[in-house]
This record gives structure tokens, C-alpha cells and sequence, in this order.
């Protein structure tokens, strides 16, 4: 009887340790391209929800060597427009992210600022957002 219960409380600090696999917004952000004022910034996205991707929102910055932002741009990046459809469960796509910026930049800093899933319900981006950056 006591074997069976350091097994069942073994079991259940395993699962918090390791928990369930994540559901998540995986993004990998490539390198800007920059063209005079403007920079654009491809983002590669992948649905890794159960359900579908209604919107998301996100932010970017242009830095300078020194930290300062020199650019920055908010945008859906899925959804948020009738013309721009959601994305569905394990389904990938990409965005062209152009951002304005009056001085030369060295660095770039994403973030996911909203994600609504099928229903309404919105995600905790702390927890469910998976930065990767891809060199091109």
C-alpha cells in the first residue's frame, strides 16, 4: 500500500514537472530586410492550438546599437480584418511585417500583444508563445 502511494505521488509530481505537451503560436522571425525607411520582417507562423486562430496581434522594434527605437509597428498579424482569414489547427503561414524607421537599426524585438482563439477566448501570451529567431 505504501509503494502505491510514493508511486501515485510520484506520478503526479512527474506530470507537474513536465506537464502536458503545449499548445502554442510558434513564430520564427527572420532577418529584416531593410529598404531605405522601411524594414520588412518576415514572420513564419504555425498553429500548434486545438483550436483555430481568430486573431493576433503583435508589436515590433527597430533598435539602434544603443537600445533607443528608431522604428515601431503594431499589426494583425492573422485575422483582425475581413480580408485576412484565420488560421486553422497545424496550420502555418507567413506575414510580411513592414515597419517605418527614420534612423539606421542594428536589432529587432517582437511581441505578440493579443492572440483570440475560436470562441472568443483569449490566450495567456506569457505561456503560450514561442519565440524562435531564423537566420535566412
Amino acid at each position: 500500500m505504501r509503494s502505491m502511494i510514493c508511486l501515485a505521488m510520484f506520478l503526479a509530481l512527474w506530470s507537474l514537472v513536465c506537464g502536458p505537451a503545449q499548445a502554442a503560436l510558434i513564430l520564427k522571425i527572420g532577418e529584416p530586410k531593410d529598404y531605405g525607411q522601411k524594414a520588412i520582417l518576415k514572420m513564419e507562423m504555425k498553429n500548434a492550438f486545438t483550436n483555430k486562430i481568430e486573431s493576433a496581434r503583435a508589436v515590433v522594434f527597430l533598435l539602434d546599437d544603443k537600445g533607443k527605437v528608431v522604428g515601431q509597428e503594431t499589426r494583425w498579424i492573422i485575422g483582425g480584418a475581413k480580408d485576412r482569414p484565420a488560421l486553422g489547427p497545424d496550420a502555418k503561414t507567413t506575414f510580411n511585417f513592414v515597419i517605418q524607421h527614420d534612423k539606421p537599426f542594428s536589432k529587432n524585438k517582437v511581441t505578440v500583444t493579443k492572440i483570440i482563439l475560436e470562441g472568443g477566448r483569449l490566450v495567456n501570451i506569457g505561456k503560450d508563445v514561442q519565440l524562435e529567431s531564423s537566420k535566412e
